[in-house]
């Protein structure tokens, strides 16, 4: 149980605090409710790019790490298609240096050309080394494309092509940071030896001086429902064939999201997993196999991929696993196979549950999906679902008319 006090600002920024006294250090995260589905289809990987920029100093503090590690604090950020993240830990008794840097760059971020500039080849470096160096490094890049046709999630996170990051402007960039780098487009979570008087002070000292922008409106194209199995083939020098199939399912926060990650743990999750045992145990088609959910915030997917092993094609890998998801939908589920999952999954949840950064990230997620409390229900969420659960899930979503097949074929040359 993640317990918590809420507040906002009159700007409009949400602020969590989880009280822990049990340690002397404390966390504190902001999450902006931006990611790469809010990009234009033109200019996208903007996101990202703000990741790297935010740490490129503010017009106050030239140099953001620096008085972080005088202070013994640590920091980082992620971006995803649907949020981008900062976090700092540190010690609680020299919290307010977090709250100045996190406060001075959310005001005036430096528009600086140079800053632009370096880390503009920062990140293109980032897309050249990650994902178009790397074996099977750009298959996101082609089965994000192929399983969502209008919602931007068809893009990946880093973009969709080098140019756009190249290419951007001081206009663009200060045009994406005052429409999205707002405290009312933001949510604060404070975690750790702290006290709820003490970060309502800091945060009307820090924050509360900045002036809200315009309200953000989300209103993204949804993806129509899949009525026909795609396919695409690509190839590349990768050691081995791959193989990628991606079924459409519901979002993150919706009421059935956790019918369908047991369902991918049980395909999928470990050496006990189906997948495995039938696919690289019993019949040795596989070096490696797994299944899992996105875990989008909009509707995501379920997706199956496994490289080969030499001597298998790629269509006969792919009849193999078509056959283990088939026996899912025909087939109810043992109990004692649903235990075993739902075990696992308490057991993960426990144990992220440990790391004081995990539970203000966790209640960073949940609010900015429009429920805090959902951090505190997803134990009970998953010893509710039952067998039937399980195979009427699975007959909805492992179709073929909902599935988009990549094979990702090695080429010799």
């Amino acid at each position: 149980m993640i317990h918590y006090a809420h507040f906002t600002l009159d700007n409009g920024l949400e602020v969590y605090v989880h009280e822990d006294h049990s340690t002397p250090m404390a966390a504190v995260n902001i999450l902006y409710n931006v990611g790469s589905r809010d990009e234009e289809e033109n200019r996208t990987g903007f996101a990202h790019l703000f990741e790297h920029l935010m740490f490129g100093g503010s017009q106050n503090i030239p140099a953001y790490d620096e008085p972080l590690q005088k202070v013994g604090g640590e920091n980082n950020a992620f971006t995803s298609p649907d949020i981008t993240n900062y976090y700092i830990t540190l010690p609680a008794v020299n919290l307010e240096t977090a709250f100045w840097l996190e406060s001075d760059r959310m005001m005036s971020l430096s528009f600086d050309p140079k800053v632009l500039e370096v880390q503009q080849k920062v990140v293109v470096e980032e897309f050249k080394q990650r994902y178009l160096n790397q074996p099977y490094g750009d298959v996101w890049l082609k089965l994000r494309p192929l399983a969502y046709e209008v919602h931007p999630y068809r893009w990946a996170t880093i973009g969709k092509e080098i140019s756009h990051i190249e290419n951007a402007t001081l206009d663009d960039v200060r045009h994406f940071f005052y429409k999205y780098y707002l405290p009312n487009n933001a949510i604060l979570v404070v975690a750790g030896d702290v006290t709820v008087p003490q970060i309502k002070a800091l945060a009307e000292k820090w924050f509360g001086p900045i002036a809200p922008g315009e309200k953000y409106v989300r209103n993204l194209p949804q993806e129509p429902r899949q009525t026909k199995a795609r396919f695409a083939e690509i190839e590349a020098k990768v050691p081995l064939n791959a193989i990628y199939k991606a079924y459409h399912t519901s979002g993150r926060f919706a009421d059935d999201f956790y019918t369908v990650d047991l369902m991918t743990d049980v395909l999928g999750r470990g050496k006990s997993a189906r997948l495995y045992q039938k696919l690289l145990k019993e019949r040795p088609l596989f070096a490696n196999i797994n299944a899992y959910t996105t875990s989008s915030i909009d509707p995501g997917l379920l997706v199956v991929q496994g490289n080969l092993n030499e001597g298998i094609t790629l269509e006969e890998a792919d009849a193999a696993i078509e056959e283990v998801l088939q026996e899912l939908v025909e087939i109810q589920l043992p109990e004692q196979e649903l235990a075993k999952v739902k075990n696992q999954a308490e057991s993960t949840l426990a144990f992220s549950e440990i790391e004081l950064l995990n539970r203000a990230m966790n209640l960073a997620f949940a609010a900015n999906a429009g429920n805090p409390e959902l951090v505190n229900q997803e134990a009970e969420k998953i010893q509710a679902i039952r067998v039937e659960d399980i195979q009427n899930k699975a007959k909805e979503l492992l179709r073929k008319e909902n599935c988009s097949t990549l094979y990702y074929r090695a080429t010799t040359g």
